[in-house]
């Protein structure tokens, strides 16, 4: 049993370094989405259902992550 806690313990570190080193590629740069919306992301969420989501700075709502059209 030791092991297994271990092994999934290890897996949730990994989503979590992964997530990190999202939020330090995305947060501050400026983006348009598939939908015309464009500004900087102001911050990465991750959601159980949906996975990365982006939140635009001045905009209401967030984004799935696969609607950054262009990064700049």
């Amino acid at each position: 049993m030791g092991l297994m806690n271990l092994s999934i313990q290890q897996r949730a570190l990994n989503i979590l370094r992964e997530f990190e080193q999202a939020q330090i590629a995305l947060v501050g740069k400026a983006v348009i989405l598939t939908n015309g919306i464009a500004g900087t992301v102001e911050k990465l969420l991750l959601d159980e259902l949906h996975g990365l989501r982006v939140v635009i700075a001045g905009h209401t709502g967030d984004w799935p992550l696969s609607a950054i059209r262009l990064g700049m």
